[in-house]
């Protein structure tokens, strides 16, 4: 079975992640879509992109949920009809989803890959990481920190948030698999959590809010 792994991150918050490994025709088998994600699937020209979809409702199912049990806000945000909250991210062959019963959450899956090192000004100042050992540990702390600002938007979900400018995570060390991190905006200051783990090349973060400094 392609459920690569479960965290459970505290008593209301919990992940999964998937591999897709199957064929698109065995993803199929009790999925269901509504209408509206039958038209956004239909409209999906990848087979990768249309097994991720898939694989994200079999993780849905893994929690009791299913593709009906999903809605988007104007902005694309996913919501669970029973208020809970959930977060979704797909990258390649991996999906993965966080669901909390109290508070918002965010998730980023990403393959670690040195193209991230053209883009780093725009996210973070890179200057924070050239002493580190080799490009390989370069690249890993910079997936990790764009997962976490990736996260970090997806929760805090307003227009005109930037990366660079708004969202700091601290610095931190692989062997932790955590950091915080605050965002600044409009005034506004909020804290978080942030956990991260790596596999076959690909980064995952998911990020909380700090309830002890919010």
């Amino acid at each position: 079975m392609p459920l690569y792994k479960t965290i459970t991150v505290n008593e209301e918050t919990s992940l999964a992640i998937w591999k897709v490994e199957e064929t698109e025709e065995k993803l199929w088998e009790k999925v269901k879509l509504t209408s509206h994600c039958q038209t956004r699937f239909n409209g999906m020209k990848s087979e990768l992109h249309r097994k991720a979809f898939l694989s994200i409702r079999h993780l849905l199912a893994e929690y009791g949920y299913e593709d009906a049990d999903l809605i988007y806000d104007e902005n694309g945000k996913p919501h669970l009809k029973d208020g809970n909250f959930i977060s979704i991210t797909h990258s390649h062959n991996f999906t993965g989803i966080i669901i909390s019963t109290t508070e918002h959450v965010g998730i980023d899956i990403e393959m670690q890959r040195d193209k991230i090192l053209r883009i780093a000004h725009k996210f973070t100042p890179f200057e924070e990481y050239k002493t580190l050992a080799n490009t390989a540990a370069v690249v890993r702390k910079l997936t990790i920190v764009w997962g976490a600002k990736e996260s970090l938007y997806k929760i805090y979900g307003h227009k005109g948030l930037s990366f660079l400018e708004h969202i700091n995570v601290k610095d931190f060390l692989f062997d932790a698999q955590k950091t915080t991190a605050q965002i600044t905006f409009k005034g506004n200051l909020s804290h978080y959590k942030i956990k991260f783990l790596e596999f076959e090349a690909f980064t995952c973060v998911y990020a909380t809010r700090d309830k002890e400094l919010n």
